[in-house]
C-alpha cells in the first residue's frame, strides 16, 4: 500500500486542479493535526513553499483563510518564521497583490497527506505522525501551474 501513496498523492494534487474558475479551495473539514505534529507539518510545507515562490520580501504578502486548528495556526506561523506577511483577515493594502494560499490536510491509512496551493504551484506531500512530530512518508510532490 505505500507503495502506491506517491501515486495517491499525485492523484490528488491533479483533481484538486480540476475546480470550476480554478478556484483555490480549502478543506472545510480537515484531520484533527495536534501539536508537534502539526508544527513539523507546516514547518516542512512552509520551507517547500518558500523554495517553490522565492523568498519573502518587504512586499511578499501571503493570504489565507483564518481557522482555528492547529495546523492552520502552525502554517501560519511557520510562513510567518520563513519572512511572509501574512494576512488571514482578508485587509489587504489597496497597492499589494497577495499570494492566496489555499491548504488542505486529508487522513489516509494512519498517514496524513498535507496539500499547499497558489495559483502558480501546488505541493502535496505525505507524513506519518509520530509522538515527536511527523516524518515525511512521500517525496514531495510539486505541480507549476501557468
Amino acid at each position: 500500500m505505500r507503495k502506491l501513496l506517491p501515486h495517491f498523492v499525485v492523484a490528488a494534487l491533479l483533481s484538486s486542479c480540476q475546480t470550476p474558475d480554478d478556484a483555490l479551495t480549502t478543506s472545510s473539514t480537515p484531520v484533527a493535526v495536534t501539536g508537534p505534529a502539526a508544527s513539523a507539518i507546516a514547518g516542512d510545507m512552509a520551507s517547500r513553499l518558500a523554495e517553490q515562490i522565492g523568498p519573502a520580501g518587504a512586499t511578499t504578502t501571503i493570504k489565507m483563510e483564518k481557522h482555528t486548528s492547529e495546523f492552520a495556526t502552525a502554517l501560519e506561523a511557520a510562513l510567518k518564521g520563513w519572512g511572509y506577511t501574512v494576512v488571514t483577515d482578508g485587509k489587504v493594502a489597496k497597492d499589494s497583490k497577495p499570494i492566496e494560499l489555499a491548504y488542505a490536510i486529508d487522513g489516509f491509512d494512519g498517514q496524513v497527506l498535507a496539500r499547499l496551493s497558489t495559483p502558480t504551484v501546488a505541493l502535496g506531500r505525505a507524513y506519518t505522525p509520530t509522538a515527536a512530530g511527523a516524518t515525511p512518508a512521500s517525496p514531495l510532490s510539486i505541480m507549476q501551474r501557468n
